[in-house]
């Protein structure tokens, strides 16, 4: 299958980290220590989870006048953070193109769920069930988020990103999607309380950063491994690793370990913050037209509960 389009919906609200320090006193030099970001995009009110998702939406059609609203035949969603849990993202989009009675899915797999919606996706075109597809990934982070936590209330943006999909080439151009892996690791280290968002407590907590931050590491390089081998590929094949948005030390880790460059990475950490699921498919939207014929690029995520994948992709 086939990445036709992909397009990212970003608020205007850019939110400082000399905003934290006025509030908790983390200074900006800190910040950027510990996690790379210098400033987080931070949706306006009336803005939401669904009104992020219908604008990324809309900005794809808008770029693929070869994949008209009319010819989805499924649309996927993902968010941990839903402005609706009934009248879903994937509900609201499939409302805002004006396509009925199609497949329409809403996943939650915490950071990793780009992947998994994709995936998806691969398995209705392998059922012959659908052929053109809608994913959408959107956060409203800020919505949930704590902002007086000194610990991770300084991390989270917003944001969110289409994907067209299609079962069949569409243009020379199109991303190919050569294969997907994904997994569970709940069963590992402080996975069920490492990364917490109960909407009627706290919001989101990470009161167990360092676990997060050696299982992200150890997964995200392990399983582009995985992908790049099982496709005959090496780590020096790689055009570009564009790893889930979370924190730059972990990207900075996993390009270590994987023994690739700086400038093999795409990153938008220090400029929109972890936009969870969302962050690695606003990054492959803003550097399409880096990607060149030939590339190989893998997608590789990790997310809270310890869900993990990767994508390997080429063009």
């Amino acid at each position: 299958m086939y990445i036709h389009q992909v397009a990212a919906y970003l608020p205007t609200h850019v939110i400082t980290n000399e905003h934290f320090t006025r509030l908790n006193g983390l200074s900006h030099e800190w910040i950027i220590e510990r996690t790379g970001i210098r400033e987080r995009r931070k949706a306006e009110a009336g803005e939401n989870t669904n009104t992020m998702a219908v604008a990324a939406t809309e900005q794809a059609l808008s770029s693929a006048p070869g994949f008209p609203a009319e010819r989805i035949d499924l649309i996927v969603a993902a968010t941990y953070t839903p402005h609706d849990t009934i009248f879903t993202v994937a509900h609201a989009v499939q409302l805002a193109v004006g396509v009925s009675d199609i497949p329409v899915v809403s996943v939650s797999s915490a950071c990793s769920s780009l992947l998994n919606a994709v995936e998806v996706v691969q398995g209705y075109f392998a059922m012959g069930k659908a052929t053109r597809a809608l994913v959408v990934v959107s956060e409203h982070n800020t919505a949930y988020n704590n902002e007086d936590d000194t610990v991770a209330g300084h991390l989270w943006g917003d944001g969110a990103a289409a994907l067209l999909i299609s079962k069949e080439r569409l243009a020379p151009e199109d991303l190919h999607v050569v294969d997907i892996i994904t997994g569970g690791a709940a069963t590992v280290g402080k996975a069920s309380t490492a990364v917490t968002l109960k909407p009627v407590e706290r919001g989101i907590v990470m009161p167990h950063g360092r676990d997060v931050f050696t299982h992200a590491c150890q997964y995200m390089a392990k399983v582009t491994r995985q992908i790049l081998d099982q496709n005959g590929l090496g780590v020096d094949d790689v055009a570009y690793l564009i790893p889930h948005q979370a924190n730059l030390r972990i990207t900075n880790n996993v390009l270590q370990s994987l023994g690739l460059s700086n400038d093999r990475a795409i990153s938008n950490i220090d400029r929109l913050g972890n936009t969870g699921c969302a962050g690695a498919a606003i990054a492959l939207a803003e550097n399409l037209d880096v990607l060149k014929p030939g590339d190989h690029i893998v997608v590789t995520v990790f997310g809270g509960g310890y869900s993990y994948g990767a994508m390997l992709l080429t063009r």
